[in-house]
């Protein structure tokens, strides 16, 4: 059985592992590993499908969407996926984690990654960071790795910043601890201990701080948004991406179908890249409220995550050879940044 579906399927199941293998557009090479130990390419590949069905359960317009290309006969080409981290200034962790997206850069790089590009986020006082994969990076999916950088808002705001985010946990066994330090040594880790450290990873891309209050999430949405849903949804992934080869056709298929696109297609200085998404898929959470005979609890409906498209057009590099450009741009970024704004 292949690496690939050996590990899919002990963190989901063989069904769920079956279904999204087959959804998604997987190179040959890491579909074909079999033998020997697991490379960090084929983890890398097994952790993104897992997180790609996770997703897919949590966006139910995204999972249409995805099971309507596949009934036609194609698959989706995942190209990256997104979460957002907390950044307090001066590598201050965030919680038990390290500071902002170093937090999944000690993940992320004993895999293969490396920071492709720095994207100036300054209208939403973030710093965005492309990770891409040194072995196969237009195979295997990008991560763009956002965070917010508390110090930039009001005092207030970082008081409760700092109330709301420091009891962030760090989810990371022993398990996952080993085998991310094999595949930074020796490329590559024994296919048992990769089983064992696949459901600790996959769970570092969840929310892992404490209970929220309401009052603390308004102060936050007063300011900036995207900490409101960092608050309500911690480092679960924002979006997904599908690769298409015409965004605009997708749009407005999507459109003619009634379905919540965004009114129009971002497009990188370049022109080389455009994206497109749902709006941000509705999720009730439940947030802790002050009553006169003590503590209560009100469920309240807020954004979670979206699905999104991308084109990417051919260029040539420095080097004078032609690749995919797998550049994103901060226009285009703080524009897909809105679909989880409220309202």
């Amino acid at each position: 059985m292949p690496h690939l579906s050996t590990l899919v399927a002990s963190a989901i199941g063989q069904k769920a592992a079956a279904t999204i293998l087959d959804v998604l557009d997987i190179a040959p090479p890491l579909a074909a590993e079999t033998d020997g130990p697991v490379s960090r390419a084929v983890f890398a590949m097994a952790l993104n499908a897992v997180l790609f069905h996770d997703i897919m359960g949590r966006v139910p317009l995204g999972a249409a969407y995805v099971t309507e290309r596949r009934a036609a006969g194609h698959k989706v080409l995942f190209d990256h996926g997104a979460l957002r981290t907390i950044d307090f200034g001066d590598r201050a962790p965030t919680g038990a984690l390290p500071a902002g997206h170093l937090a999944f850069a000690r993940i992320l790089e004993p895999l293969g990654y490396a920071v492709a590009d720095l994207y100036p986020l300054d209208r939403l006082k973030m710093t965005g960071r492309a990770f891409a994969h040194l072995d196969h990076p237009e195979a295997i999916p990008q991560f763009f790795v956002s965070e917010l950088h508390v110090e930039r808002f009001s005092p207030a705001f970082q008081v409760i910043a700092h109330a709301v985010f420091d009891s962030t946990a760090d989810v990371l066994g022993v398990e996952a601890q080993r085998a991310l330090a094999a595949f930074a040594t020796e490329g590559s880790c024994d296919l048992d201990a990769a089983r064992a450290a696949l459901p600790q990873v996959v769970a570092a891309f969840e929310r892992t701080h404490g209970a929220l209050r309401l009052e603390h999430y308004k102060a936050l949405l007063a300011e900036s948004a995207e900490a409101a849903w960092i608050a309500t949804e911690g480092q679960a992934f924002n979006h997904a991406t599908d690769r298409v080869p015409d965004v605009e056709a997708v749009a407005d298929a999507q459109k003619a179908l009634g379905r919540p696109v965004k009114d129009a297609v971002e497009v990188s200085a370049s022109g080389r890249v455009r994206q497109t998404a749902f709006k941000a898929q509705p999720v009730e959470r439940t947030f802790v409220v002050d009553a006169a005979d003590g503590a209560g609890e009100v469920t309240l409906t807020v954004p979670g995550s979206f699905h999104e498209f991308i084109s990417r057009d051919h260029h040539v590099d420095e080097a004078g050879v032609e690749r995919l450009d797998l550049r994103f741009d901060s226009s285009n970024a703080q524009g897909i940044f809105k679909m989880t704004r409220t309202g």
